[in-house]
């Protein structure tokens, strides 16, 4: 009895080449499409537009985003433990509230009112860490709950009402206090030049890169959204790391909170309500940067500026402001295409 055996093996030719034209164009519309995109639209909008190109709209453009970019740098940190924060939007007006009792109501400073709200939003990170760590439940709906209790907890704090100077209180009396100067700085403010919210939107994206890309802390957060049973096999205490990503949004959503306050000047109970869709937005959109297809700070950072540029620049044309949700919507679709349904094909 004789077996024979196939001798016959894959040819080159049956393969598709991995340096043909048509997966080149591919690979560099999945990492480069973007930026593409992003430079397009400043061009058409400048040269359209005389009045987009003065460094003062520029300005204002990166000023009016850097709430929802700072917001945004939070829920990427989230995402890249595997999870998202939902509370963001609520915690920033939470921070509006507690900036405005402070100072209004209990006639503190400033500084006062700073450390008030940075400590504000590392209990709320907390809280979710607890409900997400330790009682397992989903990120995205411990969040949300979070989200709910926030809103409620910041108008049970002003009985409903927006905290404004001169106002009269439940107990009848005239608020003593007002915003400070130095506070009101935080967005109205400018060095050289350059908004003050503008600077901080800066370090932080500096600070928040550092940390995921060039520390091990950042690289295991990467790993945990990675394969979090591979994680703890290896020795990491995933839970940890986790709550220290919720508390981090907590704190970053709390500095957004603080510029939102700064901005507005007052304690408005619907503040912060419009930030979370545009901080999830431009955490989403950063995924497709350079077609890294995870979350990362500067894709988040570019992702900022786009929907900056969308909104400065529609609205200079005159476009009612209705139409600015459909354009953001749009390009949030494309850059989840660049993200998931292009990279899935290169890889297939």
């Amino acid at each position: 009895m004789t077996t024979t055996q196939s001798t016959e093996v894959p040819t080159k030719a049956a393969l598709p080449p991995a340096t043909s034209p048509a997966l080149r164009v591919q690979s560099a519309v999945i990492k480069y499409g973007f930026i593409f995109v992003t430079v397009t639209l400043f061009a058409y909008f400048a040269l359209s537009e005389p009045s987009f190109r003065d460094s003062a709209t520029l300005l204002d453009t990166l000023r009016y985003v850097s709430v929802a970019a700072i917001l945004g740098l939070g829920v990427t940190l989230t995402m890249a433990v595997g999870g998202i924060d939902m509370s963001v939007g609520a915690v920033a007006g939470l921070g509006v509230t507690v900036a405005a009792k402070t100072m209004v109501s209990y006639n503190q400073v400033g500084l006062v009112a700073i450390l008030a709200v940075i400590a504000a939003g590392a209990l709320a990170g907390l809280l979710n860490a607890l409900l997400i760590v330790v009682l397992k439940i989903p990120d995205m709906l411990a969040t949300l709950g979070t989200m709910f209790v926030i809103q409620g907890t910041k108008l049970v704090l002003v009985d409903g009402q927006s905290v404004t100077p001169g106002m009269t209180q439940a107990d009848g009396s005239t608020a003593p206090g007002k915003f400070t100067e130095g506070f009101l700085r935080i967005d109205r403010g400018t060095v050289l030049g350059i908004p003050v919210s503008v600077l901080i939107f800066g370090a932080l994206t500096v600070v928040a890169w550092v940390f995921l890309a060039r520390t091990r802390w950042g690289r295991v957060l990467y790993a945990i959204g990675a394969n979090p049973e591979a994680s703890r096999l290896a020795g990491i205490r995933v839970g940890a790391y986790r709550a220290l990503a919720y508390v981090l949004s907590g704190v970053l959503a709390s500095i957004g909170g603080l510029i939102l306050a700064s901005r507005i000047g007052q304690g408005d109970v619907s503040a912060g309500t419009s930030q979370l869709l545009e901080a999830v937005a431009v955490a989403l959109v950063g995924t497709s940067v350079l077609g890294r297809g995870r979350p990362n700070v500067w894709g988040t950072a570019l992702g900022a500026v786009l929907i900056g540029i969308i909104t400065t620049g529609l609205t200079i044309k005159g476009l009612p402001y209705y139409t600015q949700d459909v354009v953001e919507g749009a390009v949030l679709i494309l850059a989840l295409i660049f993200s998931f349904t292009l990279s899935k094909r290169r890889t297939a």
